[in-house]
This record gives C-alpha cells, sequence and structure tokens, in this order.
C-alpha cells in the first residue's frame, strides 16, 4: 500500500488559489461600474464649476435676455436683465465614495420696473394662483371704484429660474430639470451622461440667454423611450450640501 499522503499546505494553496481567482473576477466585473460612477461624478463636477464661471461673467455683464414670459393675460415680462444666480451642489456616499446627488442652478431676471394689475373681486383668486404658479412676488390691496370693490396686484417684474442636474448612476443618465428658463413652465429631459460637456453646458447657456433653443434638441424628454429612475444603490441618507461663495 503506497504511503504517499499530500502535502500539509496542498488543500490551503488549492482554495487560496482559487479564492483569488473568483476574488479577481469580481473586481474585474465592478471595476467598470466604478469608474463609470466616477466619471460621471467627474462630468458633473466639471459641469458645476464651468457654470459657476459663467454665471459670474453675466453678473458682471447683466446681458439682456431675448425671452418673453407671460403670465396668461394678466401680465408679460420682456427682454428682463440677468441680475444675479448661484449654484449648489449635494453629495451622498454610493458603493463607497462620496458622489454628486444634485446641482442646483438658481438665477434671477429683472424687468424694468413693477406692474399694477386692477381686477374685479370675482378674478382675485384666478390671477393670485396664476402669479403663484409662475412664481411671481406680488403685494395686493382692494380699492373701491364707483361702489365695487376691485383687486388691486403690484408684481415684481423680475423671474426666478432654476436649472436641477441629478444624475442616475445605475443608468448612466443625467436628468436636467428646467423651470422659468425661456417661459413661465418647467421641462425636464434626460442627457446620457456622457452629453454633460462643455458644447453642452454652451447651448444650455445660449437658451437662457434667448440666444438658441438648440439644448432643447440635445435630448428627449425625461421618461420617453426609457423607465423612470430606478432606486439608486443603497446607502446611508448622509448628505453634503455645498454652494459657490464668490465675490459679489
Amino acid at each position: 500500500m503506497s504511503t504517499n499522503k499530500p502535502s500539509s499546505g496542498s488543500l490551503l494553496e488549492t482554495l487560496r488559489a482559487q479564492s483569488d481567482a473568483v476574488r479577481g473576477q469580481g473586481d474585474a466585473a465592478r471595476r467598470p461600474v466604478e469608474e463609470s460612477l466616477l466619471e460621471i461624478d467627474r462630468r458633473l463636477w466639471r459641469a458645476f464649476k464651468w457654470l459657476d464661471e459663467a454665471v459670474a461673467h453675466l453678473e458682471v455683464i447683466k446681458p439682456v435676455v431675448a425671452h418673453e414670459f407671460r403670465a396668461g393675460e394678466v401680465m408679460t415680462i420682456a427682454s428682463p436683465k440677468f441680475e444675479n444666480g448661484f449654484l449648489s451642489f449635494r453629495r451622498k456616499p454610493m458603493a463607497g465614495h462620496d458622489v454628486i446627488e444634485q446641482i442646483e442652478f438658481f438665477y434671477k431676471l429683472t424687468g424694468d420696473k413693477p406692474v399694477t394689475v386692477k381686477v374685479p373681486a370675482a378674478a382675485v383668486n384666478g390671477v393670485e394662483s396664476r402669479l403663484n404658479g409662475c412664481q411671481l412676488r406680488f403685494q395686493y390691496r382692494t380699492e373701491t371704484d364707483s361702489g365695487q370693490r376691485i383687486g388691486v396686484f403690484t408684481i415684481e417684474s423680475a423671474v426666478v429660474a432654476m436649472i436641477r442636474f441629478v444624475p442616475d448612476y445605475r443608468r448612466q443618465t443625467v436628468e436636467v430639470t428646467m423651470r422659468n428658463v425661456d417661459r413661465f413652465e418647467s421641462v425636464a429631459l434626460e442627457f446620457p451622461a456622457s452629453a454633460i460637456e462643455e458644447p453642452a453646458l454652451e447651448d444650455l447657456v445660449r437658451l437662457i440667454m434667448g440666444e438658441a433653443n438648440t439644448f432643447l434638441r440635445r435630448a428627449p424628454l425625461a421618461g420617453i423611450g426609457a423607465a423612470r429612475r430606478a432606486p439608486e444603490i443603497a446607502a446611508a441618507e448622509v448628505y453634503r450640501i455645498e454652494k459657490t461663495a464668490r465675490p459679489r
């Protein structure tokens, strides 16, 4: 009978080699996912810095914006000027990395002077609803004219606009929501994350300025031809919000 036996380390060596091979396959599979996640985060960070510098220049120049904002039949703000703006971003942990969860860009356009609108008492609620829906600031008082009570709205001639970038790291897309950018309404577009580059940002600023609407044609409406955003990779709800702190 043979007395040859495997050395005591051979089994462990075999298991070690097999586990290293499996671990290597897992690392190789995860690497593209992590690289994609970090690349989207880098693109968004570059977009944040690019837009922040653009806003700083616009605040100095205060250009006239070639848009006409109509609040129904109540009032129209035509060719306002770019007054000011700021950006903020929020981060959260995902898959072991601290990545951008969203970017928000708020800015204000101003007209020449407040607008006064007088309406019958029966129309007050409708006008108030319209102004609130457009996020227009106003003061309200009542007057009496020939025995009839009328409502008087003094409306600030200013447009407050917002642009929000929200990435979906799993689907590698970025949803861009715009409110009051070229009119009093909201629209959301879904971009491939790879499209968030300087040419697209240039088109966005041109849209803000009323020079061209190319940005609106760069991507389909959010939710068209694709499933809505899936839940992100589970992580603790820990956020960090930061905003620009540029000298005014």
